[in-house]
């Protein structure tokens, strides 16, 4: 994450983004009630497809995915200050419905901001430099709950206001397709504050602490039942830790096991020991810890750059995947490869076996740059048999 200034003004630390590209609409959908199927089964040996495990696939993901780049007057202002910081927000993301649909995205990233007591993030204060009214007229922002955004004040525009209408998004397509492969949902919880040097009563976060880590758990089982949900319990099974059972090869359920489901990373490693207070090995939690190896509560590695300093992250990338873990890598950063139309990182994260690639261009017509940069996974499709940890024989399959 980097500092972005505007008008003089530090506003936030910024994610970067990753490219990923439209694939193949499912090419025959069945008729099932929910998480059991009746279908013509592809074979992968002598195993239908649908026994192959979760951790054994691939797909494509978008960052910040809930993230609308900002109306022109205060994008006016970032490029007047930076134009390169301004040019890395400058990308959008369509509904998550659309996101889920068209372009076959099964890995999703929500940011969410704690406001207990609501109102917190209902005024937009950057408006006072522009002569504008800074009250949102936003109904869901004024009520108490977690709050979606990029950085409060500065680049706010989003597909849903708060975490519970995202995720209602989420369930209502889910519903609606109930054979699609797992869906991920990363989230970041911030807090971080901006300098205001010009006093235009920039917002200070509420600390996102132990209540509001609780309250994306309650929100989570508020709009998803128990069958809905892979969880950390459901991974551990009779296992000491839950790494202990990811590292046995048969902790992560199977893809018949998963259809229909979603499932919750957390984005911060730092707030990994919070979350953890009081749930050994996540026990009772929804949300898998951004671990590193060797932890009780390690399943999930995020390794954001495939590339590394060396060029072979993509190798370490690789060994994790084949040890059991699931890890999130991303295909390009602030706008940098979709304007240039280098496809190194792309190729290093698609080659690297990471069970989620993230992008912010997941079909070429989200690339307003001319290169035709976008990325998609080799032979189309929603997802594909992992390169990492599948055979050579199990080929591209239609999940």
């Amino acid at each position: 994450m980097r500092k972005l200034l505007i008008g003089g003004i530090v506003a936030a630390v910024l994610g970067t983004g990753i490219a990923a590209a439209p694939i193949a609409a499912d090419a025959r959908r069945v008729v099932r009630t929910r998480h059991t199927a009746t279908r013509s089964p592809r074979r992968h040996s002598s195993c239908t497809i649908d026994c192959l495990r979760i951790n054994q696939l691939q797909t494509i993901g978008t960052h910040n995915s809930y993230h609308i780049k900002a109306d022109a007057d205060v994008f006016g202002l970032l490029q007047a200050f930076s134009a390169g910081l301004a040019a890395s927000l400058e990308y959008s993301h369509p509904p998550l419905a659309q996101q889920f649909g068209t372009e076959r995205i099964r890995q999703i990233e929500l940011d969410v901001f704690a406001d207990p007591t609501g109102g917190l993030y209902n005024d937009r204060h950057i408006y006072t430099a522009l002569g504008k009214p800074i009250d949102s007229g936003i109904q869901d922002l004024k009520r108490p709950g977690l709050k979606v955004m990029h950085v409060q004040d500065v680049d706010f525009k989003t597909q849903c206001y708060t975490f519970v209408a995202c995720l209602n998004q989420v369930k209502r397509w889910s519903d609606s397709h109930p054979n699609h492969v797992p869906i991920t949902i990363l989230v970041e919880a911030k807090d971080d504050t901006i300098v205001d040097p010009a006093n235009l009563g920039f917002v200070i976060p509420h600390p996102f602490d132990a209540a509001a880590l609780d309250q994306v758990d309650a929100d989570v089982h508020k709009v998803f039942a128990a069958s809905d949900l892979i969880t950390p319990d459901d991974v551990r099974k009779g296992a000491a830790t839950l790494e202990q059972s990811v590292l046995s090869g048969t902790g992560w359920p199977t893809i018949g096991e998963s259809r229909g489901k979603v499932m919750f990373m957390l984005d911060n490693a730092a707030r990994g020991p919070l979350y953890l207070q009081g749930h050994p090995s996540l026990a009772g939690r929804v949300m898998f810890t951004n671990a590193s190896p060797g932890q009780p509560d390690a399943a999930f590695v995020e390794d954001n750059d495939p590339i590394g300093i060396d060029g072979l992250e993509w190798q370490r990338i690789q060994g994790y995947v084949k040890a059991g873990y699931v890890v999130r890598t991303r295909a390009d950063t602030d706008t940098i490869q979709a304007r240039s139309g280098d496809t190194t990182m792309r190729d290093a994260a698609i080659k690297s076996g990471a069970q989620w690639i993230s992008t912010d261009y997941p079909s070429l017509t989200d690339n307003p740059f001319g290169t035709r940069y976008f990325v998609e996974l080799p032979g189309g499709g929603v997802a594909r048999c992992n390169p990492a940890n599948t055979a050579k024989t199990c080929k591209i399959y239609d999940f």
